[in-house]
């Protein structure tokens, strides 16, 4: 570690400010920033912002454009011309790092496509597709705090890169040289950088209207409180409302693109501190719904009013099983649900979305946390005879209705949350009420998420230890319910009455407990945080039953881990 921050310290390519930022860094701050380099993943590069091996800053993100550029270029003989697109949202150095990675791909003869200010994640994946691109970057660290940035790249079809995917990837910029010492030689004839025009997005948003399933329904008498967190999606989310006469209410002080993120404390839809100003601005108007995107605009949060005038958050898992079954009985009643329907869901998601599509006639198949298994195999079906995508979510406030983007997709969420909230207003009910008596029909659910954050050289260690223990002697038995299946994903196995299967799915380091009664505890670290997150999904007859059942199941695993 002292040899990296000799490097950088000495280095004629570090500027003074860097230096100094360096040599005033904490130990374990600095300890943190040079231990290793930051790791491209299946889900990118994520991580804080400053200078640093283990950091996003012009160097790192330097090394990663240059592996994606020689990966495009060893992949198709026409990359030159198909060109990347590149998307970014508010975040600091997020318009840096778009222009610099534009400037790589042009030093290796690549056209790159760039859009003139930020754009939300599902229309940089949509513009991979409209413009027939190779590949695409979108430049953003999702939620996370204001100090991180993030690197995502996406194929051909404007889908995230998978595990099999993304391992070439990962051998290439492995094999470059530190970042320090990276240096290009321009190509004879380099790439041109174009700034899209107004096409991409009219096309995006007349596409995303028309998911619509009742869009002459008048939407008066039901007001929508909505925020970008200060992120991309402001601009598009307010046309789409307009175009379909939606009463919305933007919460303004949260609708400019701030990289500081100042009028919110946290952007992140699964975090209560989001709603803390939009929740005063509808208690002002007497709104209906609050809800939002999150900066790079692929997650929405919700929160509806009840009858007894109290705003209640929906969460990922819930918001999905209603859309569910709102665009299902609105499909089927129009005669457009597919006859060999599936819908996507994930190993760490309720099982509520699963019965509920289970009710209409609609298979679904469940895939590693990560949108980009969703939409790989929504490509896979396409050209391989089917069957049909009907629907995709993730627990994670993130969903899919129609596919002509590969991505988790906001807005076409709170255009179908806000269009099910005025349709069941019409009839005189909240979604609170209609999320009750969907549980009434399928059992009570009660999914929670609870995250450690782990630091540091030792905090990776500590994970993985923890790992090693579920790998190795899973519990047999949590709140009084018997262990009946054990998934360990790391080693493509379930264990299950003594017997001993293969798990079809890709290796990823995730343990999945499984009780008599189909509730589950799934244990995994995240691909782009230093943190371990838990997944609890409890079944009862009764919403308390659930609600307690699934605060043990955690307490004591916890037990037995600490």
């Amino acid at each position: 570690m002292q040899k990296r921050v000799d490097e950088w310290l000495n280095s004629p390519r570090v500027s003074l400010e860097d230096k100094n930022i360096i040599r005033n860094l904490k130990e374990d701050d600095l300890l943190d920033a040079f231990f290793k380099d930051v790791e491209f993943g299946t889900a990118g590069m994520r991580g804080i912002l400053g200078p640093g091996t283990n950091r996003l800053n012009e160097f790192t993100v330097k090394r990663a454009a240059v592996g994606f550029a020689l990966f495009v270029l060893e992949k198709f003989a026409d990359a030159k011309e198909k060109s990347i697109v590149i998307s970014h949202d508010n975040r600091l150095m997020s318009r840096e790092f778009t222009l610099l990675s534009a400037k790589i791909f042009n030093d290796f003869g690549i056209k790159a496509y760039i859009f003139d200010s930020l754009r939300p994640t599902p229309e940089l994946s949509f513009a991979v597709r409209y413009l027939k691109c190779v590949g695409g970057v979108m430049v953003t660290a999702s939620h996370n705090p204001k100090e991180h940035n993030g690197y995502k790249v996406y194929d051909e079809h404007g889908c995230q890169l998978t595990p099999s995917k993304i391992s070439r990837l990962v051998e290439i910029i492995d094999s470059l040289p530190p970042c320090l010492e990276l240096d290009i030689e321009e190509v004879e004839t380099p790439g041109k950088t174009i700034v899209l025009g107004r096409e991409v997005d009219d096309e995006y948003i007349r596409l995303v209207e028309n998911v619509a399933l009742n869009r002459e329904m008048s939407k008066k008498n039901y007001k929508i409180v909505y925020t970008p967190q200060h992120g991309a999606s402001y601009e598009g989310a307010m046309r789409i409302f307009k175009d379909l006469g939606f009463d919305v209410y933007p919460l303004l002080k949260q609708c400019t693109p701030d990289p500081l993120f100042s009028e919110t404390l946290s952007p992140n839809p699964e975090d209560e501190r989001a709603y803390i100003e939009p929740l005063k601005y509808a208690k002002e108007i007497d709104a209906d719904m609050i809800c939002m995107t999150d900066p790079d605009g692929d997650r929405v949060g919700l929160m509806v009013k009840d009858e007894h005038g109290q705003y209640i958050p929906l969460s990922g898992n819930q918001g999905a099983a209603l859309l569910i079954d709102y665009i299902f009985s609105m499909r089927q009643a129009k005669g457009t649900l597919s006859k060999d329907g599936v819908m996507y869901s994930t190993i760490v998601s309720s099982t509520l979305g699963k019965e509920v599509a289970k009710s209409y006639g609609i298979k679904s198949e469940e895939f590693l946390t990560g949108f980009k298994f969703i939409g790989d195999r929504i490509q896979y079906y396409e050209e391989n005879g089917g069957p049909t995508f009907e629907f995709g979510y993730e627990e994670s406030y993130g969903c899919l209705a129609s596919p002509f983007a590969r991505d988790k997709d906001g807005l076409q969420a709170i255009l179908l949350y806000a269009e099910m909230g005025v349709y069941y207003h019409r009839l005189g009910k909240n979604l609170i009420q209609v999320f009750d008596e969907l549980q009434q029909r399928f059992s009570y659910h009660s999914d929670l998420v609870h995250s450690i954050t782990f630091f540091g050289p030792k905090g990776a260690e500590d994970m993985k230890n923890l790992m090693a223990k579920l790998h190795s002697n899973p519990p047999t038995a949590l709140a009084g319910k018997s262990v009946v299946r054990v998934e360990d994903y790391a080693l493509s196995i379930a264990k299950e009455n003594g017997l001993t299967t293969p798990l079809t799915l890709p290796k990823s380091e995730v343990v999945k407990l499984i009780f008599e009664d189909d509730s589950f505890i799934a244990v995994r670290p995240s691909g782009t945080e230093p943190k371990c997150k838990f997944y609890v999904g409890a079944v009862s007859d009764t919403k308390d039953g659930a609600d307690i059942k699934a605060k043990l199941i955690f307490e004591e695993l916890m037990k037995i881990l600490k």
